[in-house]
């Protein structure tokens, strides 16, 4: 998964969990880079202390609204307050406030807040460029809810089937995702949807809300020579036609097999499993950040004289 995204030249499989000046130099790594949270070792140190004594650590702001945290919240209470246009309820309100929160109180990490989409943050992940001459734009659709390998691999495939490929993805909406898969799908937001998309290497460009049907307009306006789907079942349209028969009569459309069986509901199933492991992982992590910003704070209202940082 790492490796498919845009920004990653390598992959260091099995790293240590604190980072090393060792581990920089034998990956010839000139810094390290983390959000701004914290992370600690079992026994509450910064994992990150020797890099920051060392000025080789840089920190990125993390992007509010969206984490682990909040998508295991949402599968597990089955709510489609997440979804664009829905308003939060009470009850989703509340549990995300408290979801494996620990007694002690609320850190600014481990907790859950809204996220807000902005042009910026698109333009950050967009690569801006458009079709060129002897490229074979093709255009895949459907939820990419929760992207995983399974969609990586499919993307992948999709790639390779010409020398010089432009791939464009279409996003459903997510009241569209919901009438085809039900539940709560989509588990992640239209918005949230779109970055994650955006930031895999074989995606050149995403249609934020495209329609279920793929029509001849849609594929006059972006001059799509192939169109792709996987081996996962193609859910009629609204009106019981085929999404794909457009494609189909043109002799464009593709089935691909990505060669792997994860899907989302698979994820969404294990983390189901795996409920009270999760709250309880949170639960812990809370309460030792909690520990760390409390020891911070004293700290430094210490006076100087007997810091222990001096």
């Amino acid at each position: 998964m790492v490796q498919a995204i845009k920004w990653v030249d390598e992959v260091v499989p099995a790293a240590p969990y604190v980072t090393t000046l060792e581990t920089l130099d034998k990956y010839n790594c000139d810094f390290c880079v983390h959000g701004n949270d914290i992370t600690l070792t079992v026994d509450g140190r910064d994992t990150y202390e020797e890099v920051k004594q060392a000025g080789r650590y840089r920190e990125c702001k993390r992007t509010q609204g969206v984490s682990t945290t909040d998508l295991v919240g949402r599968m597990l209470l089955v709510t489609k307050a997440h979804h664009s246009g829905q308003e939060m309820s009470s009850e989703y309100r509340e549990y995300a406030d408290s979801f494996g929160k620990c007694p002690g109180g609320r850190n600014p990490w481990t907790g859950v807040s809204q996220f807000l989409q902005t042009s910026q943050k698109i333009i950050q992940f967009a690569s801006g460029k458009e079709p060129q001459p002897g490229e074979t734009v093709i255009y895949v659709a459907g939820a990419f809810d929760l992207f995983h390998i399974g969609h990586v691999d499919f993307l992948e495939k999709v790639h390779r089937l010409a020398d010089r490929p432009y791939i464009i993805a279409g996003l459903h909406f997510d009241q569209e995702v919901n009438r085809y898969k039900g539940k709560n799908y989509p588990i992640m937001n239209l918005h949230e949807r779109t970055l994650s998309v955006l930031a895999c290497r074989y995606v050149s460009e995403v249609v934020i809300g495209a329609p279920y049907a793929v029509t001849a307009e849609l594929l006059s306006h972006f001059k799509v020579d192939l169109v792709c789907h996987g081996k996962t079942e193609i859910i009629p349209d609204r009106d019981g036609s085929d999404p794909y028969q457009e494609p189909k009569r043109r002799g464009i459309f593709r089935q691909i097999d990505s060669g792997s069986n994860l899907t989302t509901d698979l994820i969404v199933q294990r983390i189901i499993t795996n409920r009270l492991e999760y709250e309880a992982r949170n639960q812990k992590k809370e309460a030792k950040e909690l520990a760390f910003l409390e020891a911070a704070r004293r700290q430094a209202a210490q006076p100087w004289g007997e810091r222990d940082d001096f």
